[in-house]
This record gives C-alpha cells, structure tokens and sequence, in this order.
C-alpha cells in the first residue's frame, strides 16, 4: 500500500479540470490512463525524470474507481485532498449550501480516535 501514490493521485487530478471530469465520468479509465501514465512521473521535475515501481494496489485501485471517500480514508488517504476533490466531482450535484461537505462528513462518522494514519 501507498498512501503516498494515493496522495499523489488526488493531488494531481484536483489540480487539473481535465482530469476532475474525466475522474467523475470516466473512473476507471482515467485511473488505469494514470497509473499508467502518471503515477511514476516525477513531481515538479523535467519531464525525463521518473520511477518505474509504483503502482496500486487493487483495494486501493477499487477505491479510486468506486469514488469511495470512506474506502480511501481507511486506506489512509488525506482526507483534505480527497475532501477537495471530491467538492470539486459532486459539490454540483446538490442544492443547498454544504449539502455535499456534510454528507461526506457523515459517512466517516462511524471512526473513532486515533483516525487512521495519513502520515505518508
């Protein structure tokens, strides 16, 4: 497992517009077109710079795939980046004001202090 890929990835498609519609239409392939293409990149480094080791591992891919804010966290991804992401998908789909940040709040009400680690 790495929390560091997973940060990675909601990190990276936050930042781009592209990929947040492709992610919230498309999930499955965008997340095989990334693990494929941009997990091993190099952040912030010319373009021939790279890793060849990381990858997903399938819980996590799932996750990704399923949109599963509650999967993730337990996985140990930072719940401010998928928080932002996810605004970003699903916050139109709902009409009244922090109707989307309350729900996602909601489903992981059921965790008990300590959280899960989200130390990279």
């Amino acid at each position: 497992m790495s929390k560091y890929l997973l940060d990675k990835f909601l990190y990276t498609v936050d930042r781009d517009p592209d990929l947040v519609e492709r992610y919230r239409s498309s999930p499955r392939e965008l997340v095989t077109w990334w693990e494929d293409e941009r997990a091993n990149a190099v952040l912030n480094c010319h373009t021939g710079e790279a890793s060849t080791w990381l990858r997903f591992t399938d819980d996590e891919r799932q996750a990704l795939i399923g949109h599963d804010h509650v999967r993730l966290f337990e996985l140990g991804a930072h719940p401010f980046l998928t928080l932002t992401l996810f605004i970003a998908m699903f916050e139109r789909d709902n009409t009244e004001p922090l109707e989307y940040q309350k729900a996602f709040g909601a489903r992981l009400a059921h965790f008990d202090m300590p959280y899960p680690d989200i130390a990279t």
